[in-house]
């Protein structure tokens, strides 16, 4: 253990972040009745399962099992179609907090994901706080669990957070790396399928220590070349792969749709705030400041503007995001006042001409405060990372009546351009 009563994780930078029974999870989100029952995924009598609760896995139900099998293992399994838009929609709000915390993310699928938070120690601390941090908000913002494995590269990382499920964190420290390792089985190894298992078994190696005690040579002759070095590799505990992340963002929103049209400014300018805030802790999250920022609206009638305005530095304020929001939608609002009134139906923040954080300038004036707005929001984002997404917000934010569960009072969406 660390002093600070983390796991010890030194040299181990690399998470591997996994959901638990994503697809079947978000289900039963949506239907609360359901938790605690076996839910399978899927559907009709020639269909596969796609996810199951662990309720249903105690049965022996897995994914890609024919649904058929899955029911007579299971018969009291609440069986319910797939929703992917559903799912999509969870995926991107869990990769948000991940970007959150490192642009270095790199998705496996809608619902793992391997990050590298090097670069966020100085903001967030150790990677096993940083890990802690990330399952918290994950279960505190979207209601669903995750498991997550540390180590000093992706295949440890991977395996960690295999072994750690359900809803579990495993550090595995660079200097722990190969008594984690060996004493588990050779299925654990990439690569190593029901073949290669019976393979190793007639040579008589059944775990990774014993593939590491093996001569190269031998595994080469027995496996392939290609093979049998991979596996003499993993088996050392060498991973050469890096993070990658897919692309770079060029634009970071966010939009809001709210329940009833509402031409109230007072109502509508708050959730240019709330969306303001989010974005400006992604920009800075992902080291990024932005010199465009774009408001959409739109009206009642499905009508739909936009408006945009170019600032002289770019920035990851979200005060400064936030006030040209509202000057940009007041100066809507006159135009909208002269023709008619109209009801707004949805607002939406984007930012974009996303510059690298280390390029951000900012031109002193006369009198101003050596330490600013941006200093205090870089605390607040240590602070809700230690503490909690909750733990502080402007003052604004913190009661709305007629919200929903997630705090806002509409269906929220948020996105990143394409690339």
């Amino acid at each position: 253990m660390s002093t600070d009563g983390l796991p010890d994780d030194e040299g181990s930078c690399v998470l591997h972040v996994d959901m638990d029974a994503f697809f079947a999870s978000v289900e039963v989100r949506a239907a609360p009745r359901l938790r605690g029952c076996p839910v399978i995924v899927g559907g009709g009598a020639r269909g596969v399962v796609l996810s199951a609760t662990y309720e249903a896995r105690r049965y022996g139900v897995r994914s890609a099992m024919p649904m058929a099998q899955a029911r007579r293992l299971c018969p009291a399994a609440v069986v319910v179609p797939a929703n992917h838009d559903a799912y999509r929609a969870a995926s991107t709000a869990v990769m948000e907090i991940f970007h959150d915390v490192t642009p270095m993310v790199q998705p496996l699928s809608l619902d793992e994901a391997f990050l590298d938070v090097t670069g966020a120690r100085r903001h967030f601390g150790p990677p096993a706080r940083v890990a802690a941090a990330i399952r918290a908000r994950v279960a505190s913002e979207q209601g669903l669990t995750c498991s997550v494995g540390v180590a000093p590269s992706m295949f440890i990382a991977k395996i960690a957070s295999a072994r750690c499920k359900p809803d579990g964190l495993l550090v595995v420290p660079d200097h722990g790396v190969l008594a984690f390792l060996h004493p588990l089985p050779t299925t654990a190894l990439w690569g190593v399928g029901e073949r290669t298992e019976a393979t190793l078994r007639r040579l008589g190696l059944r775990t990774i220590g014993d593939i590491a005690d093996t001569p190269l040579a031998t595994l080469r002759a027995v496996l392939g070349r290609a093979v049998g070095a991979q596996l003499s590799a993993l088996a050392h505990g060498r991973d050469d792969r890096v993070v990658s992340p897919p692309a770079v963002d060029r634009s970071i929103g966010a939009e809001v749709t709210f329940p009833v049209d509402t031409a109230d400014r007072a109502g509508i300018v708050r959730e240019l705030l709330r969306l303001s805030e989010r974005i400006g802790a992604r920009l800075r999250g992902r080291s990024y400041g932005a010199r465009t920022i774009s408001l959409k609206v739109r009206y009642a009638d499905f009508s739909t503007v936009t408006r945009a305005r170019t600032l002289p530095e770019a920035t990851d304020v979200a005060q400064t995001i936030y006030r040209t929001a509202c000057e940009l939608f007041d100066g809507l609002r006159a135009e909208a006042i002269a023709a008619r009134p109209v009801a707004v139906r949805l607002v939406g923040v984007r930012v974009e001409n996303l510059v690298a954080a280390g390029d951000l300038t900012h031109q002193l004036v006369l009198g101003e405060r050596r330490f600013g707005r941006r200093d205090a929001e870089h605390a607040a984002d240590r602070a809700r990372s230690r503490f909690g997404a909750d733990t502080i917000r402007p003052a604004s934010l913190m009661t709305s009546p007629g919200v929903t569960r997630d705090g806002l009072p509409g269906v929220t969406r948020d996105g990143q351009g394409e690339d």
